[in-house]
C-alpha cells in the first residue's frame, strides 16, 4: 500500500515543485542515474549543499526502500499521480491507470493505425502526470529505434489543465530517455490548457488530426464541476443535456482531433451505455457509426483508489454499421477478434439505452408484451435530506413520548410521529416489523399531506418543536445551504408524502435476488428504497412474482448499473423496459396463487422462450 511514503509525500509539503524535487531526487539516487546535460532534471536534484534538504531526501528513501521494493517508472507515476491534491482530483479528475491497461490500449491502437509507423502523430489530450505518453514513446522506440529526443519532439503531444500535471510529464519523459542512457536537453509537444477549449490548429503549423490518440478522461461528475466548467461541456453535441459527467464530451473532443485514419483508445466510466447523461453520446455514436469496440468490465474495480465501473473503448475513424462488445471477467482483456460480439447499431437504443451485454436475450425480453413502466408505477421513498435528525429509533417510549438519542435525549410527541422503512435494507430478507423506525412527520393527515404551521407545532409538539429547532442550522444546511423549502423543519423533498395503500418495497440495489414487501398501511412511509405504488392487491402479487423470477434478476444482471460487490441497480430507469408478458385468466390465477419458486421460474422461461443458466 505504500502507506508510509503516501504519509512522508503528505507531510512533506504542498508545494508541486518541492515534491517533484524530492520525488525525482529519490528516483534517480535509487536507480543511479546520473545526470550530466539535461539542465531541466539537473535543476530538480537535491543536493547536499542544503543540509536540511538533503537529510530529507535520505530519510524518504529510506522509507522508499522498506515499501517499495522496485522504485521503477511505474512507481514514479504512481506516486506522482498520488501527491495530486485531493480537491484537485475531485476537480480535474486525475487518476493512475495501471500499466497493463496503458499498454494494451497502446498496442491495439498501435496495431489498428494504418499510418505509417516513423511519422505517428500520438496524442493525450488529458494527459495527467504523463503515463499513456510514457507508454507509448516506449513502443515507438522499440519499434522504430528513433531516438527519444526525436519522439518526443515529432511524434509525442500532450495537454492538461494542470500546469504541475504538464512538468511532471516532461519529468516522467525525460526520466525515461535518462534510464536508457539519452541524456540532453529535451523539448516535448506539451501544453497546459483547458482541452474543453483548447484548439490544437492554432498551436501545430499544418494540423490534420492526430494518428492516435490514448488518455482516461477525466472523472468528474455534474455536482463537483464548477459553473463555468458546466458552461463549457453543453457547448458539445454530446453533452449538452442533461447533467453530463466531464468524460462525455471528451469522446467528441477525441474523435474531431483525430485524423481520416485515426484511432481513438481510452478507458473511461462504462455508465454511458444506460445513463441519462449518456443520451447524446450515445446518438452521437450511433449518428457516425463508427467502428467501435468496447471492452467491458462490468463491476470490477480497475483502479486501487476510485469507484469506478469502467471500460476501454477503441475507436476507429471509419464507418461499421456495428459495435463490437467484449464482458471481462476478473478484468480479462480480449486476445481474439472473435471473443467480441457483434451488435448492429440499428438495434441499439439512444433514448433508452443501450443493451449490450446478450443482446439478442435482452431483446428478446423487451420485445415482450408491455414494458414495465408502463404497467406499473414506481416512486422512490421520501427525502429528508437529513434523516438522522427526522428518522430515529427510539430508546424507549412511553404513553405520550418517544424518546430519540441523538447528541441528548429527546422527548418527541407520538403525534407527529410515523412508521417507516428503510427499503433499502430489503436487499436481505427481513421481516417487515424489524425494519420499522420513526419519522418525525411535520406534516397533516390528509390524503396529499400539507405541511404544518409553524406556530401550531409549536403549540402542538413543544418537545419535537424544541428538539428541531436546536437542530435548525444543520436542517439550514441541506442543499448546500441553498435550498427553497415551506419552512425551514419541512423535509428536503415533497416526493412521497402522501397516502397509498397497496405498496411493493423493494431496494435500490441487491447483489441477489432481494425481498420485495407487499404492504396495505397506508400510513407506512418509506425511505431510500422504491415501491410499486397505486395498484390493487392482485397486480401488486403478480408484479411481486415476475420480479422475484430468476428470469428479472438475470435482466437486471445484464443491463442495469453495477455497484461494487456485484451489486446492481433497481432504479427505475433500469427496469422499465423489461417486457411484461401477457397472460390469459388461466396463467393469471396460476401465477397469483403459485408460490413454488422453481415452478415459477420455468413457467415465465417457458412464456418467453428463454433458457437462463442456474
Amino acid at each position: 500500500m505504500k502507506q508510509q511514503v503516501f504519509k512522508y509525500l503528505k507531510s512533506y509539503s504542498t508545494t508541486p515543485i518541492d515534491v517533484d524535487r524530492l520525488i525525482v531526487s529519490a528516483f534517480l539516487k535509487i536507480n543511479k542515474i546520473n545526470v550530466l546535460k539535461n539542465s531541466f532534471i539537473k535543476s530538480l536534484i537535491i543536493t547536499s549543499e542544503n543540509i536540511d534538504e538533503y537529510k530529507k531526501l535520505n530519510n524518504f528513501i529510506l522509507v522508499i526502500n522498506t515499501e517499495i521494493p522496485k522504485f521503477d517508472l511505474e512507481a514514479l507515476i504512481e506516486l506522482f499521480e498520488f501527491v495530486i491534491s485531493p480537491s484537485d482530483r475531485i476537480i480535474n479528475g486525475a487518476i493512475y491507470t495501471p500499466k497493463y491497461i496503458r499498454e494494451y490500449i497502446t498496442n491495439r491502437a498501435f496495431y489498428t493505425s494504418k499510418s505509417n509507423i516513423n511519422n505517428l502523430k500520438i496524442a493525450d489530450i488529458s494527459c495527467g502526470c504523463g503515463g499513456f505518453l510514457l507508454t507509448a514513446a516506449k513502443k515507438l522506440k522499440k519499434i522504430t529505434k528513433l531516438s527519444y529526443k526525436s519522439i518526443f519532439e515529432n511524434n509525442i503531444y500532450g495537454l492538461d489543465i494542470q500546469n504541475y500535471s504538464t512538468t511532471r510529464t516532461k519529468i516522467l519523459l525525460s526520466v525515461l530517455a535518462l534510464s536508457e542512457k539519452e541524456d540532453e536537453e529535451f523539448s516535448p509537444n506539451l501544453f497546459t490548457d483547458d482541452a474543453l477549449t483548447f484548439n490544437w490548429k492554432n498551436q501545430l503549423e499544418d494540423f490534420n488530426g492526430f494518428d492516435i490518440i490514448l488518455g482516461n478522461p477525466p472523472y468528474v461528475c455534474a455536482k463537483n464541476m464548477t459553473r463555468e466548467t458546466i458552461d463549457k461541456i453543453q457547448k458539445f453535441e454530446v453533452s449538452n443535456s442533461g447533467n453530463a459527467d466531464l468524460y462525455i464530451p471528451f469522446f467528441q473532443l477525441g474523435i474531431e482531433n483525430l485524423n481520416e485514419n485515426g484511432v481513438l483508445g481510452l478507458i473511461t466510466m462504462n455508465t454511458f451505455y444506460k445513463s441519462l447523461n449518456g443520451r447524446n453520446l450515445r446518438e452521437y455514436f450511433k449518428t457516425k457509426s463508427l467502428s467501435f469496440k468496447i471492452i467491458d468490465f462490468g463491476t470490477e474495480q480497475v483502479f486501487k483508489s476510485k469507484n469506478t465501473y469502467t471500460c476501454v473503448c477503441l475507436i476507429e475513424n471509419k464507418t461499421k454499421n456495428y459495435i463490437k462488445y467484449y464482458k471481462g471477467e476478473s478484468k480479462s482483456l480480449p486476445t481474439r477478434e472473435k471473443e467480441f460480439n457483434k451488435i448492429p447499431y440499428s438495434g441499439l437504443e439512444s433514448k433508452s439505452g443501450w443493451n449490450l451485454n446478450d443482446f439478442e436475450t435482452i431483446s428478446k425480453i423487451e420485445s415482450t408484451g408491455i414494458p414495465f413502466g408502463k404497467l406499473f408505477n414506481t416512486r422512490h421513498g421520501i427525502a429528508t435530506l437529513k434523516n438522522d435528525i427526522f428518522i430515529f429509533n427510539p430508546v424507549r417510549e412511553d404513553e405520550d413520548y418517544y424518546y430519540l438519542q441523538n447528541g441528548s435525549l429527546f422527548q418527541i410527541e407520538k403525534g407527529i410521529c410515523k412508521d417507516i422503512i428503510n427499503a433499502n435494507r430489503l436487499s436481505r430478507a427481513v421481516e417487515l416489523e424489524n425494519l420499522k423506525e420513526k419519522v418525525i412527520f411535520p406534516y397533516d393527515n390528509n390524503s396529499k399531506p400539507n405541511l404544518l404551521d409553524e406556530d401550531y407545532v409549536k403549540e402542538t409538539y413543544p418537545k419535537a418543536y424544541n428538539y428541531l429547532e436546536q437542530k435548525k442550522k444543520i436542517l439550514a444546511g441541506r442543499d448546500k445551504g441553498k435550498g427553497k423549502y415551506d419552512n425551514w423543519f419541512a423535509f428536503g423533498r415533497t416526493q412521497s408524502l402522501e397516502k397509498v395503500e397497496n405498496k411493493l418495497f423493494f431496494p435500490k440495489m441487491s447483489d441477489r435476488i432481494p425481498s420485495f414487501v407487499m404492504e396495505s398501511d397506508e400510513n407506512l412511509l418509506f425511505y431510500n428504497g422504491q415501491a410499486v405504488i397505486g395498484h390493487t392487491g392482485r397486480e401488486m402479487v403478480f408484479a411481486k412474482k415476475i420480479m422475484e423470477s430468476k428470469l428479472f434478476w438475470y435482466y437486471i444482471k445484464t443491463t442495469s448499473k453495477p455497484y461494487t460487490s456485484d451489486y446492481y441497480s433497481f432504479n427505475g430507469n433500469y427496469i422499465k423496459n423489461f417486457g411484461v408478458c401477457e397472460l390469459n385468466a388461466k396463467e393469471l390465477d396460476f401465477v397469483i396463487n403459485e408460490n413454488n419458486k422453481a415452478e415459477l421460474d420455468r413457467f415465465f422461461e417457458e412464456k418467453y422462450d428463454i433458457t437462463i443458466a442456474d
